[in-house]
């Protein structure tokens, strides 16, 4: 299912079709590749679940399938940063290390002064 949206066009053919149904036509039409090479993309799309189609008289139309975005986002969310709390607790860990640093530092340097006093 990765590698469905490893390609460019595929991709932009998602965003397409995130906003409706459209017909193999109208995608076609986006685009500035030759309608059978468009084919070819909507059949590697087809085929890993990202989307469906369906005959409509003479028109073969497509559209996201949502249940296989869930599956790719669960994916992909390996990936991201942490968000929520996770985050928040990461960021503050880091400000915590960051001021005893500074803490250190200072104290290290009234020492010295005192000392040199």
């Amino acid at each position: 299912m990765a590698g469905a949206i490893a390609d460019p066009v595929r991709r932009e053919i998602l965003v397409m079709l995130r906003e409706g149904r459209r017909s193999a036509g109208e995608i076609a039409g986006h685009f500035q590749i030759t309608r059978p090479a468009v084919s070819r993309h909507l059949r590697v799309l087809r085929r890993s679940g990202l989307v469906r189609d369906e005959l409509v008289g003479r028109q073969r139309l497509y559209e996201l399938d949502a249940a296989q975005f869930a599956q790719l986002a669960g994916w992909l969310a390996q990936f991201a940063p942490p968000l929520g709390w996770e985050h928040r607790l990461d960021a503050l860990e880091t400000e915590v290390y960051r001021t005893r640093r500074e803490r250190r530092a200072h104290t290290v340097a009234d020492q010295a002064k005192e000392e040199t006093a």
